[in-house]
């Protein structure tokens, strides 16, 4: 677990990782499995503000001394806060777990209070979005309480990463937690095949997770689901275009999809390692292949491609606002509008985005240092409808929706104008969570996806699961042993 140097260079198409260790030898693994799509992602590249009151201010090298450091280049976007590292499930492929680990790690509801309130102290920008996490959250004896609290303190999205068990099973405590704050369902959802949770999970799933979306779907105040299936070569990755089906069939509440391909967390041989291996581009190409070309790998950009909107709503607005300046290379996304038929039309089949991106990004350097910032919302919205090709646009899209959104992303409007254009819209993306035979530090160091621990630290996600692993530090820091545990509370869900 040393800081080694590594060489990413191309080879027959794909993008390696090499790293030499004088005590292990070299090991080689595919970081992108298409150079192509590799170097598209590389223009959008944005380091950002990072915090201006890191907990550590004088940090040497990361990842040594996470928490955040001055060394950091993003704010943290989203904060994972986990509740508890008991489960209701026994999942082969999980990496937090109390039976496995051997200790629950439940912060107390002070402790998970303190956490959100630190992520609100963040400069320059208050943390606005909170997953809670696990284990599995919603076992957590206060759920309903936190969300309160959350919502309380100004976080503006809430999400729960969830397998659903108890949505499912009990309706009423679903709509106490939607009541309470919750905005977003982060559905753990890996196919419509039992025998592919069996896999996955350990016992049949599907049920469950129809019947969470019946449930949502029977709300009057319904949050918004996203399907979040993990992918593992040779059990479910011939299973993503059935998912991306089944997600518009249940568009009137499920809003997304988010693919992660599986990270190894163990040891691994270099051989089963180059097998199993699922990158990003290989999410995309079988998607293509899956949706008959409906969605084509062209169709995707990195998450800091919409860096330049951020910078010019800052810019115009005077105040910083929440920049998605992770690395080109750690997520891909492409958003769809669906009509009514179901037909499925990406963005990119009409917008030039690339160009328009750019133009935007220009714009915000010359706001900044203009006095006068009107005449550069008018040029914004020019380039808007500059880069749309309103001959492409499917029906029931306009170019005077687009600028609606645009208003609204620079403080122009209301978000009921976000909401009416988002309606018709799905996010469809891909996170690619390192391990340590894929670790970059040039990824952690613009991770902006964070975690809030009990000591204050914010630690990046990828030094948090691999590479130093901090879960491992700071749930040990404040755990009890399973067995005490047992005494004091019965055994259920450890």
């Amino acid at each position: 677990m040393k800081v080694i140097p590594a060489t990413i260079y191309e080879s027959d198409g794909q993008v390696l990782i090499k790293k030499s260790c004088s005590e292990h030898g070299e090991t080689v693994d595919i970081y992108w499995s298409d150079v192509e799509m590799y170097l598209k992602a590389e223009k959008f590249a944005y380091d950002g503000v990072g915090v201006v009151n890191p907990v550590f201010p004088n940090a040497k090298v990361c990842p040594n001394e996470c928490g955040l450091c001055q060394l950091h280049l993003s704010h943290t976007s989203l904060a994972n806060v986990d509740l508890t590292n008991r489960c209701n499930l026994k999942c082969p492929i999980c990496f937090a777990n109390a039976n496995q680990a051997g200790y629950v790690y439940e912060p107390s509801f002070e402790q998970i209070v303190k956490m959100l309130e630190n992520l609100r102290s963040q400069k320059p920008v208050p943390c606005p979005a909170v997953q809670f996490s696990g284990g599995e959250p919603t076992i957590y004896p206060q759920f309903v309480e936190v969300m309160k609290k959350a919502k309380e303190l100004g976080i503006s999205q809430i999400q729960v990463a969830t397998n659903g068990i108890r949505f499912a099973e009990d309706r009423e405590f679903l709509k106490q937690s939607v009541d309470a704050g919750l905005n977003t369902i982060y559905l753990q959802f890996d196919g419509l095949k039992d025998e592919i949770y069996m896999q996955s999970r350990g016992k049949k799933l599907l049920a469950v997770k129809k019947k969470v979306i019946e449930n949502v779907r029977s709300l009057d105040n319904k949050p918004s689901i996203v399907l979040v299936p993990t992918i593992v070569k040779g059990i479910n990755n011939e299973d993503i275009g059935e998912i991306f089906r089944f997600a518009l069939d249940n568009r009137d509440v499920v809003r997304g999809i988010n693919f992660q391909p599986v990270a190894f967390t163990g040891r691994i041989n270099q051989d089963e390692r180059k097998a199993g291996r699922f990158t990003l581009p290989d999410l995309a190409k079988e998607l293509e292949k899956q949706t008959n070309g409906q969605i084509k790998k062209s169709d995707w950009y990195p998450v800091p491609s919409v860096v330049p909107i951020s910078t010019l709503a800052s810019v115009l607005l005077g105040e910083d606002k929440v920049t998605f300046t992770a690395h080109p290379h750690c997520g891909l996304a492409t958003y769809l509008f669906v009509n009514d038929k179901n037909e499925v039309v990406p963005l990119t089949h009409f917008v030039d985005v690339e160009n328009l991106f750019k133009e935007l990004y220009d714009i915000s350097v010359k706001a900044e240092k203009s006095k006068v910032k009107f005449p550069m919302k008018l040029k914004a919205y020019n380039a808007l409808k500059k880069n749309i090709d309103e001959d492409k646009m499917p029906e029931g899209l306009d170019v005077k929706m687009f600028l609606g959104l645009l208003q609204s992303m620079l403080g122009d409007s209301s978000k009921k104008t976000l909401a009416k254009f988002s309606w018709n819209m799905m996010f469809i993306g891909g996170m690619h969570f390192q391990d340590s035979y894929n670790y970059d530090i040039e990824r952690v160091k613009r991770c902006c996806i964070h975690y809030a621990v009990p000591d204050g630290r914010i630690i990046p996600f990828c030094a948090y699961n691999g590479g130093p692993t901090y879960r491992t530090e700071v749930e040990k820091k404040f755990s009890v042993p399973i067995e005490e545990w047992r005494k004091k509370h019965g055994t259920q869900y450890t």
